[in-house]
């Protein structure tokens, strides 16, 4: 297939200031840019639907950490799904669909390595962000590698309407679980778990302190602990953790936007006397699971056992609204942006 006409530029939403607590939509500058043509081993891809995830705030701190954080003045980063437009690579062709991770830009000029070609045939393509993507991968990563899920283990997951921890639910469900409870920030969100999902029960922790919730719904305690949100939910956890109790630490959103550093939980002791296991993970350790992870979610996603859902923003100009949304709670699911 012959190259698309392209352009000569196309638009980007760039990091304008580092956020002091809570981002705003003044941290971001929308502006056009150039598109570059693909040199050697590159392929232009015009973007079509991309991701906003919780751990894009932290890059947006000049702070050490497992990646780079963003530059000022410089695009942003993320996962995005698109059209290869033009291809300088012999491994990709015009018009395959490819998922890489330049997003918050209309095109992207993407060396091949770093790209890697998906089917809208087999799943739509927001899903490859979602269920089929990084999210999946670490609900997948995290339940069963790091907190060594067992058949009959009880298993709270907080933050468990979003896009990881809805599915570390179903995932814990579908492989044998006695019980299975998540937190959310809603009412409409504790039903849409227990109703939608098939959680055996949820709560909203907005409604009185965690702990007493979480005991209220686990009386005999928990086994694994999928922690999503830091603070008083892990307080909580650790509270209600039996003997030899797991947590995987996937993130602490609730700590994201603090201007002040936040005190640990009260009740680290229990950590010893409970001979409990507490290991934090990034998925980026992990890609050779993702085979695996594709031969075992796959057919769920597939035949409809494991439910999945997106919340969805029109409009690149909208991305910094869908990222704002998505670290205050507006998302059922994943947060996508169609480009």
């Amino acid at each position: 297939m012959a190259d698309q006409e392209i352009p000569d530029q196309g638009l980007e939403i760039r990091l304008a200031s580092r956020p002091q607590g809570w981002p705003t939509q003044d941290n971001f500058e929308i502006t056009q840019a150039p598109i570059a043509a693909p040199g050697e081993g590159q392929i232009l891809v015009r973007n079509k639907v991309m991701s906003v995830d919780p751990a894009m705030r932290g890059r947006m701190n000049n702070a050490k950490s497992y990646v780079p954080p963003f530059e000022i003045g410089k695009p942003l980063s993320g996962g995005a799904v698109g059209e290869v437009v033009a291809s300088n690579s012999d491994n990709f062709e015009v018009g395959q669909a490819v998922l890489h991770q330049l997003g918050w830009r209309e095109y992207a000029t993407v060396g091949e390595s770093h790209a890697v070609a998906v089917s809208g045939e087999t799943a739509p393509l927001g899903a490859y962000l979602g269920v089929l993507g990084m999210p999946g991968l670490t609900a997948y990563v995290g339940l069963f590698d790091i907190a060594r899920f067992q058949q009959g283990d009880t298993v709270f997951v907080s933050g468990a309407a979003g896009a990881v921890g809805s599915i570390v639910g179903q995932l814990a469900k579908l492989h044998g679980a006695s019980r299975v409870i998540g937190s959310a920030g809603s009412a409409e969100k504790v039903r849409y778990l227990t109703e939608d999902l098939g959680f055996d029960t949820a709560f909203n922790y907005k409604d009185a302190p965690v702990a007493e919730q979480l005991k209220a719904a686990a009386p005999d305690g928990i086994s694994v602990y999928f922690d999503n949100v830091g603070g008083d939910h892990l307080e909580a956890a650790i509270g209600s953790l039996n003997d030899f109790g797991r947590i995987a630490a996937c993130g602490a959103v609730s700590q994201y936007n603090a201007s002040e550093p936040q005190p640990g939980p009260r009740n680290m002791f229990q950590i010893v006397t409970k001979r409990l296991s507490l290991r934090g993970f990034i998925v980026i350790d992990h890609a050779d699971r993702r085979d695996q992870f594709f031969n075992d979610v796959g057919p769920l996603v597939r035949d409809g056992k494991l439910r999945y859902d997106e919340t969805t923003v029109a409009g690149l100009r909208n991305a910094p609204d869908a990222f704002l949304g998505m670290l205050q709670g507006r998302n059922t699911g994943k947060m996508l942006v169609t480009v």
